[in-house]
């Protein structure tokens, strides 16, 4: 509905529900942090007594917690007996959505990010009214692994049958010996996913914020891909010319404060015929109000994110989440790339592939 049609009871209701949804999401930061998610799927129901007791958590605080979520229709409960000896299941499709990291419904990384950003909303008021930014190192851990650990399953489970549909990338990426660039490479798990889905490539995944390639190094080595996989500290436009096939840069432009000179730079580490393969947001072609839900989220994350993060290293052309494709493909021609094309990758999350040439 138009903002101008709505009645203040229609906004108020629509608030309210908002409202519903922060609280929960903020629970859901809880239950995965504290780990009584996991306990319940992993050691069975329990009472507030038993799952603190799992967990080395206060019992008061978890029987809050296990009602609240029993009546949010997220937890079962027998309701029999005291308060402190109801015991609590958790349904299997609760489970999959907070604890399994392999599923593409795993969303509780989400409370997380969001998590962070409670901690972070008296600094972001600061640079709202005075300008600059908040940076992932402001934001924290919880951030991090938030965006990793949300990503990890579509790039486990989708990233290869994805590039698989693409020829020009899929046999560049297959041909003995093809190296392979991942700027912005975070968590790693894009890196990862890359190795195992072409064997006899080598990855080389940069970042420039330490603890998110120390994560990088830990995630590589217990997948086993350490051989095949290394991941730097360092800017783009240190890596030597000519040395890349093919490039990627996973859900980071987007956060770039110069992105201009980072594709440029990933540019010039292509050998002859490389490409570089952007995914980022699928936001609309063109800004329009009433958007749809993914606008909404977009904008959503680049008001508490992306966009302080960008702006907090000036100068910054402070993009934020809600990059459009027409803005990338700009940045694409301003950092010396001649081609620009929407790669066929359809049904792969929130995201959009673009091949830059």
């Amino acid at each position: 509905m138009d903002a101008s049609q709505q009645t203040a009871d229609e906004v108020a209701e629509r608030l309210f529900g908002s409202l519903l949804g922060t609280v929960e999401i903020l629970s859901v930061f809880l239950g995965d942090r504290l780990g009584w998610y996991r306990s319940l799927a992993g050691e069975g129901p329990a009472s507030a007594v038993e799952l603190a007791r799992r967990t080395g958590t206060q019992v008061r605080y978890a029987r809050e917690w296990l009602e609240q979520q029993a009546v949010a229709g997220l937890l079962s409960v027998d309701s029999d007996g005291a308060p402190d000896d109801r015991r609590f299941a958790i349904p299997a499709s609760t489970a999959e959505v907070m604890t399994d990291p392999a599923s593409l419904a795993y969303l509780a990384p989400l409370g997380r990010m969001f998590g962070a950003v409670g901690r972070a909303l008296p600094k972001l008021l600061e640079v709202y009214r005075n300008g600059g930014g908040v940076s992932w190192d402001d934001l924290g851990d919880d951030a991090r692994q938030s965006q990793a650990d949300a990503n990890r399953p579509w790039y486990e489970k989708q990233l290869g049958p994805a590039l698989a549909g693409v020829p020009a990338i899929h046999d560049a990426l297959a041909a003995p010996g093809c190296r392979v660039l991942d700027v912005g490479c975070g968590g790693g798990w894009s890196s990862i996913s890359l190795a195992r889905a072409y064997p006899s490539a080598t990855v080389l995944g940069v970042d420039i914020d330490q603890p998110s390639v120390d994560l990088a190094v830990a995630n590589a080595r217990e997948a086993g891909v350490d051989e095949q996989v290394r991941f730097l500290c360092r800017d783009a436009a240190s890596l030597p010319e000519g040395t890349v096939d093919v490039a990627f840069a996973f859900e980071c432009v987007h956060d770039m404060p110069r992105p201009v000179e980072v594709l440029s730079a990933v540019r010039r580490t292509l050998a002859p015929g490389g490409s570089l393969v952007v995914m980022d947001e699928a936001v609309a072609e063109a800004f329009a109000p009433d958007g749809d839900d993914l606008e909404r989220i977009m904008y959503g994350f680049s008001l508490f994110v992306c966009l302080p993060d960008g702006l907090s290293s000036p100068p910054s052309v402070g993009t934020g989440t809600v990059m459009r494709p027409s803005t990338l493909q700009g940045y694409g021609a301003a950092a010396g790339f001649s081609a620009f094309e929407v790669l066929p990758i359809e049904g792969f999350g929130f995201w959009r592939f673009y091949r830059l040439a």
